[in-house]
This record gives C-alpha cells, structure tokens and sequence, in this order.
C-alpha cells in the first residue's frame, strides 16, 4: 500500500515538471517561427527589405515578438549616409577601423577586434564579429584587401564619412 501511494505522489509531480517543460518548449517554438518567418508584406525577402530602405531606419518589428532580438538593418552605404544609420554594434566596428586608418595602421582582423572591444577571443564571438563585418563589406561600408583583414571602404574613409 506505501508502495502505491509513493507512486501515485510521484507521477504528479513528474508530470508537472514534463508539462512545465512541454509548455516552455512550445512558447520557444513559437518565438523563433514569428522570427523566422517573413514579416506582413515582406514577399521578397529580408534582403530586399534591406535594400528598399531609403532612410537606414531598421523596420519595427511585429509587437508579438518583442522577446526576440530584431534583425539589424545595414543599408547599403552611398554619400551622405551617416554611421547613425547602423545599430551601436556596427558603428562601434567603423569607429575601430577609423581609429585605425587615422593612425595609419593596417586593417584588422576579427580577432583583433575582440581584442579591440575586450571580447574573449572564443570562436563564437569573433564568428559575430566576422559575420558582420562581412555584412559590412557587401554594403560597401568596409573593404576586405585581402581574406580576413577588414579596413574601411575607400569612399566612407573619405571626408565626412565618419559619425
């Protein structure tokens, strides 16, 4: 008789720690389908977006996915756009490599740059720093002179290119 109420108190209480967890993995689905799948109107893609952008404004995201980290916009840089168009992460890269350039020093790598911005030199977090710099570079804010070295484009360097 001990025996069967031990394990009548014991299935409870495992199924409410199996629902808790059925419960938070379903919420976590759900975040990451609203932030993975295209935004009302967006047919083309988050690309296209991207580009369509006439003011570097990133677009707001749906109010129903507030928990998730919304996708940094990098407009594709032409004369007369300011680093404030770039969210802080990507204006902080452009502010290392100006400061580099302005001291006539060489590009950098990614993993001179963590070291720059006192990141643990890990691969997960010079990965981040290399993905974006190599958005950087395929909008024309940075150049790559040779594979893995990052300095600014050539026309951002130029005058009043700064923030």
């Amino acid at each position: 008789m001990d025996a069967l109420r031990e394990e009548a108190d014991r299935i409870p209480a495992e199924l409410a720690v199996a629902e808790r967890e059925w419960n938070e993995w379903i919420t976590a689905r759900s975040r990451v389908g609203e932030v993975l799948s295209p935004s009302e109107g967006d047919v083309a893609g988050p690309d296209a977006a991207e580009e369509s952008s006439d003011c570097g404004e990133p677009p707001v995201p749906p109010a129903s996915s507030e928990a998730a980290k919304p996708k940094s916009v990098v407009p594709v840089w032409r004369a007369g756009l300011v680093w404030s168009a770039l969210s802080a992460d990507y204006q902080r890269i452009l502010q290392a490599l100006a400061d580099r350039n302005r001291l006539g020093q060489g590009p950098l790598t990614c993993q001179e740059m963590a070291a720059c911005f006192g990141l643990d030199p890990v691969p997960a977090k010079i990965e981040v720093l290399r993905s974006k710099a190599k958005r950087l570079t395929a909008r024309g804010w940075l150049a790559e002179p040779a594979p893995g070295r990052f300095t600014l484009a050539k026309a951002v360097a130029g005058p009043g290119g700064g923030s």
